[in-house]
C-alpha cells in the first residue's frame, strides 16, 4: 500500500508539477520581456519630451529611474547617451524602440535576475510537491495501519478459535468488509462454544446416566458368579442382567437422540442445486482424469432442511466411493415427494458384493482395502440433520439421501455436466 500510494502520488505530482513549472517559467520570462518593453517605450517618450523642450538628457535622473538597467540613447545630431556603469554580461535581455524623429533607444538587463526569480518559483513548486508526497505517504501509513492492525487482530482471533478457545471477540473496526469477517468469526466462535458445551454436557449426562445401570449390571453378574451352583438363581439373575443391559442400551439411545436433536438446530433451508454444483465443480476434474463423466439429472430448484457442510461431506463421500470403486458415468439424480427430498448417486460399476450388502454402513467394513469409515460417518451426518442415507441398489451401486423438504420442486435438469 505504501509503495502503490507513493507511485500514484509521484505520478500525480509529475503530471501537475512539470506543466506548472513550464507555465511559471514562461510567465516569468514573458513578464520580464513585457516590463523591459514598457520601460523602453516610456524612456523613448521621455527623451522625445526632453527634445521638444530643448533640454539636455539628464543621465543621473535616468539612472535613478532605471536602476540595474543598461540604457543607450541615440538621437540625430546629438551625442550618444549611455546610462549604466557597464553593460550586462553575455546572458542578457534587450529591447529596442525608435521614433519617427530619429531617436533610437536600447535598454538591456541581466537575464540572471530573471533566472533567479524562475529558480525561486521552481524551488517553491518542488517544495510543495515534496510536501504533497509526504502527506500522501503519511495518509498511506495511517490507512495501512487502519487495515493491517485489524487483519492481525482477526488472524489472532482465528488462531485462538483453532486452539479451542471459542470466545466471541465482539471487535469491530469501522470497515464494512473487515466487520463482516469479524461477525462471521464471532458466529463461528458461538457455534464452536455451543458444540463444545453440548459435547461436555453429553459426556456429563452419559457418565451420570450410565453409572447406575452399569452398577446394577455388575451386581447382577456378581450374583450369577456367586450362585453358579444354583440354576434357579442363575436364571433369575441372568434375566435381571438382560433387563439391566436393555436399560443401558435405552439410556445410550436416549442420550444420542438428545445430542442429535441439538444438532438439528444447525440445519437450515438451503438450495440443493448450489451444493450439487459445488460438488460437480470440485469432482469433475478427477472424473475427467479417469475418463469418466459426472452428470446431473432430475428436479431443479429443490430446497431441503439440512446443514450445507454436512450435505457437502456426504455427497463428497459418495462421489469418492463411486470414483474409487465404481465405473462408467456417475449420475446424481434429484427428486422430491411430500415427505422427502431425494438425492440419488449411482454409477455403472460392478456394485457391492452380496456378503457386504447388509454391512456396508458398519464401521471398519470395507470391501476394497479402505478404512471402512466413510459411509459410516456419512450416514451419521445425514441422521444428525434429520435425514437418512440408504443403499437402494447394490449392483450397480446406488445410494439415496432422504432429506427433510423445505419447498416444492420448480423444474427439471436439462444440462448434462462433465462429459468424458
Amino acid at each position: 500500500m505504501l509503495s502503490s500510494t507513493l507511485v500514484v502520488a509521484a505520478v500525480a505530482v509529475l503530471l501537475l508539477g512539470v506543466p506548472l513549472g513550464l507555465v511559471v517559467t514562461r510567465l516569468i520570462n514573458d513578464e520580464a520581456v513585457q516590463q523591459l518593453r514598457a520601460q523602453a517605450t516610456l524612456l523613448l517618450s521621455q527623451v522625445e519630451y526632453t527634445r521638444i523642450e530643448d533640454r539636455p538628457i539628464d543621465a543621473d535622473e535616468l539612472q535613478r529611474q532605471y536602476p540595474s538597467r543598461y540604457v543607450q540613447i541615440f538621437a540625430r545630431n546629438s551625442p550618444t547617451v549611455i546610462v549604466g556603469v557597464e553593460p550586462p554580461p553575455a546572458r542578457q535581455m534587450t529591447e529596442e524602440t525608435r521614433s519617427e524623429s530619429g531617436v533610437y533607444v536600447r535598454i538591456t538587463r541581466d537575464r540572471a535576475q530573471v533566472e533567479r526569480n524562475v529558480r525561486g518559483w521552481l524551488m517553491l513548486i518542488v517544495a510543495l510537491a515534496g510536501l504533497a508526497l509526504a502527506v500522501a505517504v503519511s495518509l498511506a501509513v495511517v490507512q495501512s495501519r487502519r487495515l493491517t492492525l485489524p487483519l492481525l487482530d482477526l488472524a489472532r482471533i482465528a488462531e485462538r478459535l483453532g486452539s479451542g478457545e471459542a470466545r466471541p471477540s465482539r471487535h469491530r473496526y469501522g470497515i464494512p468488509e473487515l466487520d463482516r469477517v469479524a461477525e462471521v468469526l464471532d458466529r463461528s466462535a458461538t457455534r464452536i462454544a455451543d458444540l463444545l458445551g453440548r459435547e461436555r454436557e453429553f459426556a456429563t449426562d452419559a457418565s451420570h446416566q450410565l453409572r447406575t445401570p452399569l452398577t446394577g449390571l455388575t451386581m447382577r453378574l456378581e450374583e450369577i458368579v456367586a450362585a453358579a451352583d444354583q440354576p434357579s438363581i442363575v436364571r433369575e439373575e441372568g434375566e435381571a442382567a438382560i433387563v439391566q443391559a436393555e436399560r443401558l442400551t435405552a439410556v445410550i439411545d436416549e442420550l444420542l437422540a438428545a445430542a442429535r436433536r441439538q444438532r438439528h438446530a444447525q440445519a437450515e433451508a438451503i438450495t440443493v442445486d448450489d451444493v450439487l454444483r459445488q460438488q460437480v465443480t470440485e469432482w469433475e476434474p478427477a472424473f475427467r482424469r479417469s475418463r469418466r463423466s459426472l452428470r446431473l439429472a432430475g428436479d431443479r430448484g429443490l430446497r431441503a432442511l439440512v446443514s450445507t457442510g454436512g450435505l457437502s461431506q456426504v455427497l463428497s463421500t459418495l462421489l469418492e466411493n463411486s470414483l474409487e470403486h465404481g465405473a462408467g458415468p456417475v449420475t446424481i439424480t434429484t427428486g422430491s415427494s411430500d415427505r422427502s427430498v431425494v438425492i440419488e448417486v449411482a454409477d455403472e460399476g460392478p456394485g457391492i458384493p452380496e456378503h457386504l450388502r447388509a454391512r456396508v454402513f458398519d464401521r471398519n467394513v470395507s470391501g476394497a482395502g479402505g478404512t471402512g469409515l466413510g459411509l459410516t460417518l456419512a450416514r451419521a451426518l445425514t441422521a444428525a440433520d434429520g435425514g437418512r442415507l440408504e443403499l437402494v441398489r447394490a449392483r450397480p451401486a446406488a445410494f439415496a439421501l432422504f432429506l427433510r423438504p423445505a419447498e416444492q420442486p420448480a423444474a427439471r435438469y436439462r444440462v448434462v455436466s462433465g462429459p468424458a
